[in-house]
């Protein structure tokens, strides 16, 4: 049965109390560690963030505990918890595979923190947690990175092991964190057949968990986190299953099911626990003055896809002014974020390419359905709007496409000539597609073809920002292999976009 208002009262009940539990919960002696899934930090705010771990001896067999466990948690000032903060007992409840989602408030603004679990006579790993700037403040700096699809069967996550090494203040996720299909082992092996139940969906999520690259980079600092599709079923349309003979009904109960298992597993907070099929992901965080960030879910209240498949010609359907990707209320609630804002930058982080690259050498007119261009009426008006309210430096994150681009954005892809109004920075996978490579030929095409797209590269990797009051500075970071542990990192360009000037430039 998908859950309904009465469940999602009482899993709130049960996050709230999260934080420092009303009765006492028994803290057993384990025999293993129960800590197997690492640890996590979300959501920031001024004066807090979102602690995240899950207890799971068997990790891969449902978790392997029957009740309710009390977990101690603990915030400290340094490294070595000499100076705790701050420190309480939180609830593991089954209902909730065991997850703790500890909201912590009253700490100092722009700082780092350190904090651990324990559960009877067992440590988890520290972890390494930072509150944002207050919201007056003008920071001089932030570091940033963003990433997306990391298939575990087609590659290692190497890349996170990059990225950590870098110590950022906050990493984006931009979605395809598991991959919902059978198993089909190539460079690593999921377990069992496509995903269905909640069961299926925690045990998936605890394979992905497991690994030690992913736990490295969790660890580091808070991730702020989206999906896109395969954390339900590849290519969902809100209530429509690409499968076409998948009834509602059905799908519904299914996405209940990912739902669920995605807030048990991410650092989010009580205001985004799942009602039955339904869960509200888009927000806004923002960096003192420096930063606005504009979190979007492109998968819950779009429309369907137009033409049936999954890319096509341009069609009747893509200038559909019907279409949207974000629905109604989060399209209102988007302007009026970028409406009202004074930050500095005014940034989307996002799921799917929004630039319409329709010249593809080699090819007729064709781009993807799946992505904004097959919503093209609804991309323009986003895009109109950024240019007509004179949002101050639109950037775009974007993950999904398993290749690097970067794209100017045009307030009419119509015209070649039309204006630039926005950069959209889009990452490759962290695995996904297994090995990439340059594809030199190829992306020299589109770029030619194309002239706002100033980088096309398949390599796997992440892309790190550095952001200031004048300038943002993007770095690709690639890997020549996924296929084998350990691969070395490169800089595959850089690009800036200078405050006042919209579009990107090679340095």
């Amino acid at each position: 049965m998908t859950l309904g208002r009465r469940q999602f009262v009482h899993l709130a009940a049960i996050a709230a109390a999260s934080a420092g539990c009303s009765r006492q919960d028994r803290a057993p002696a384990f025999t293993t560690d129960p800590f197997t899934l690492g640890v996590a930090s979300g959501d920031p705010s001024p004066d807090g963030f979102v602690l995240w771990t899950r207890l799971a001896p068997d990790p891969l067999n449902g978790g392997g505990i029957d009740g309710d466990v009390g977990v101690r948690w603990e915030i400290a000032s340094d490294d070595a918890f000499r100076q705790v903060v701050r420190s309480g007992t939180a609830t593991a409840s089954a209902e909730l595979a065991h997850s703790v989602h500890v909201e912590v408030a009253g700490l100092e603004a722009d700082r780092w923190y350190w904090y651990r679990f324990s559960a009877g006579d067992a440590v988890s790993a520290t972890g390494r947690a930072r509150t944002m700037p207050t919201p007056e403040a003008m920071p001089d700096r932030l570091s940033l990175a963003f990433a997306s699809c990391q298939h575990y069967e087609t590659g290692f996550y190497t890349a996170y092991e990059h990225m950590a090494a870098e110590h950022p203040d906050l990493v984006f996720h931009l979605g395809d964190y598991i991959y919902e299909g059978a198993a089909r082992p190539r460079v690593r092996a999921h377990r069992g057949e496509e995903l269905a139940s909640l069961e299926d969906y925690r045990n998936r999520y605890a394979l992905y968990r497991t690994d030690p690259d992913l736990q490295l980079a969790h660890a580091a600092c808070p991730w702020i986190v989206t999906w896109d599709d395969h954390e339900v079923d590849n290519n969902y349309a809100a209530d429509i299953s690409e499968q076409p003979d998948v009834r509602r009904e059905a799908f519904l109960e299914r996405r209940a099911a990912a739902y669920q298992a995605y807030y048990e597993h991410m650092p989010l907070r009580a205001s985004q626990i799942p009602s039955g099929p339904s869960m509200r992901l888009y927000r806004k965080l923002s960096y003192g003055r420096l930063a606005q960030f504009t979190v979007l879910d492109t998968r819950q209240y779009r429309t369907d896809q137009p033409c049936g498949d999954r890319t096509q010609p341009p069609c009747e359907g893509a200038s559909d002014p019907a279409a949207t990707l974000l629905g109604d209320g989060q399209r209102r609630w988007l302007f009026d974020a970028l409406r009202e804002s004074s930050a500095e930058w005014n940034v989307i982080p996002q799921q799917v390419m929004m630039a319409q690259v329709d010249r593809m050498p080699g090819d007729d007119v064709r781009y993807s359905m799946d992505q904004w261009p097959g919503y093209a009426a609804s991309r323009d008006r986003l895009l109109g709007f950024l240019a007509e309210s004179r949002v101050r430096n639109p950037v775009v994150l974007t993950g999904d496409i398993h290749t690097n681009w970067v794209n100017d954005l045009l307030v009419d892809f119509g015209d070649p000539a039309s204006p630039v109004v926005a950069t959209e920075f889009v990452g490759t996978s962290i695995s996904s597609s297994g090995d990439g490579g340059p594809n030199t030929e190829y992306a020299e095409g589109v770029m030619r073809d194309n002239p706002f797209v100033k980088l096309q590269n398949a390599q796997r990797g992440y892309v790190s920002c550095e952001v200031t009051r004048g300038l943002w500075t993007a770095r690709y970071r690639v890997l020549d292999r996924v296929s084998v542990r350990g691969a070395a990192r490169q800089t595959l360009a850089e690009f800036a976009v200078e405050a006042g000037r919209p579009g990107a430039q090679r340095v």
